[in-house]
């Protein structure tokens, strides 16, 4: 086989596909704080730990007790978001991305090997150029070149497209009405039992509850869990379909905000898709005339907001249904779940590899996709490995019909229906 053989792809059993991985691509959401999500908190948290009152009802039975012991808990939190956390990365977050970086480093060695140039690219934003600075600290000193965040070029037009895209801002974003299925989730059925299960364990009227708030509570259950490892005395006011219910509201807003809800989400992401295929096929030219590929290992760092849009893009986690605020139950088994698909520290991953030992030209020339480390596959070969020939082909009308500036103009005459984004 040809060079740098001793590479193998250890994953769900196989074997190496081809010994020469010439480019990786990744893009990735750091592990965040969110400032937002936490003075909500607040008001919730003395209504916890100030309101008594005599008596309970759990399962029909009056018990002070489980109050008792449920306010005790809450008087033991400790409001620990402070102003100057905004934005920052958490300590946990700087860790998952250099062991995140060592993961990839073992998985891949030849594309990390000592004097291989790494290009590192990033959204502007504090909490990315942090993530990119840790991923090169877990490298090691091969790659790592010290920790300066200034040698990480910052790139919002790819990371933050979103930002740039006056049609998704105006007819989505900034307009209220085209997230009118998360608000009539918030007022349906199933969000009424949660208000009122919580209510009761708080000994609060349910009427001085609302969905946010009750998010407000589930967040900080899971960011405990998450960024320090620990069980949240909030978590206590929530059962296991509780946060089902609580999920279901998080991806619907997901949906409908960054994901097939409306094809601008996704169109708008095109811009990036295009870099990618650019930076692939400069690899392929260079390899074919037998020049060093100049820029071997490709990192971007963006949000999870940057990767959704992407993924959508591409197909992938598409349900037969859309999300709606009426057809929760027939969504249990649904593929779109932003917990699974965009985690902290989420990651895409595109391989490149050039193949000697191949029956046609065509071959040479293959590619993977792993997404938070798995491998991902193709839509049209349902396979994990795809000529690099199929797989651009698949998208040959995205390719060819993404322009930026046209994708996200605003129309000249007004819209008010939502329908037509």
């Amino acid at each position: 086989t040809g060079r740098q053989s001793h590479l193998h792809l250890l994953v769900q059993g196989r074997s190496q596909i081809c010994p020469f991985p010439m480019r990786n691509l990744l893009t990735f959401s750091p592990h965040l704080l969110v400032s937002s999500l936490h003075p909500p908190a607040q008001p919730l948290l003395r209504w916890a730990t100030s309101q008594m009152c005599s008596n309970v009802t759990v399962d029909g039975q009056h018990s002070y007790t489980a109050f008792q012991m449920r306010s005790q808990q809450s008087l033991l939190w400790v409001m620990w978001y402070e102003e100057s956390l905004d934005g920052r990365l958490a300590p946990q977050g700087r860790r998952d991305m250099e062991h995140l970086a060592r993961r990839l480093a073992a998985r891949f060695p030849a594309l990390f090997a000592a004097r291989r140039r790494l290009a590192l690219a990033s959204s502007s934003k504090h909490r990315c150029l942090q993530s990119g600075a840790a991923f090169r600290r877990g490298l090691g000193p091969s790659l790592s070149l010290g920790g300066d965040e200034a040698e990480i070029e910052v790139n919002d037009a790819l990371m933050r497209f979103f930002d740039r895209c006056d049609k998704f801002i105006a007819l989505v974003e900034e307009n209220e009405t085209a997230m009118h299925q998360v608000n009539a989730f918030k007022e349906g059925p199933e969000m009424r039992k949660v208000l009122e299960k919580v209510a009761s364990a708080l000994c609060l009227p349910v009427e001085e509850l609302n969905a946010d708030l009750v998010q407000v509570a589930f967040l900080t259950c899971s960011y405990e869990l998450a960024i320090k490892n620990v069980t949240s005395p909030w978590c206590s006011l929530f059962s296991e379909e509780d946060a089902k219910i609580l999920e279901y509201l998080n991806d619907l807003k997901q949906y409908w905000k960054r994901g097939y809800g409306y094809d601008i989400n996704s169109r708008s992401s095109c811009i990036l898709f295009q870099d990618i295929f650019q930076q692939l096929d400069k690899a392929v030219e260079e390899s074919k005339s037998s020049k060093p590929i100049s820029s071997p290992l490709i990192v971007q760092v963006g949000h999870a907001e940057t990767l959704q849009p992407l993924l959508a893009l591409m197909g992938f986690f598409k349900d037969d249904e859309p999300l709606r605020a009426n057809n929760y139950i027939r969504q249990a088994h649904r593929k779109f779940r932003t917990g699974q698909i965009v985690p902290y520290a989420a990651n895409l991953v595109f391989v490149l590899y050039h193949c000697d030992q191949v029956k046609t030209s065509k071959e040479e020339y293959q590619v993977q996709m792993l997404l938070n480390e798995k491998l991902m596959p193709f839509h049209h070969s349902n396979e994990t490995i795809s000529t690099y020939a199929d797989f651009k082909d698949y998208y040959k009308d995205i390719l060819q019909n993404c322009h930026f500036k046209e994708v996200c103009e605003l129309p000249k005459v007004n819209i008010t229906a939502i329908d037509e984004l």
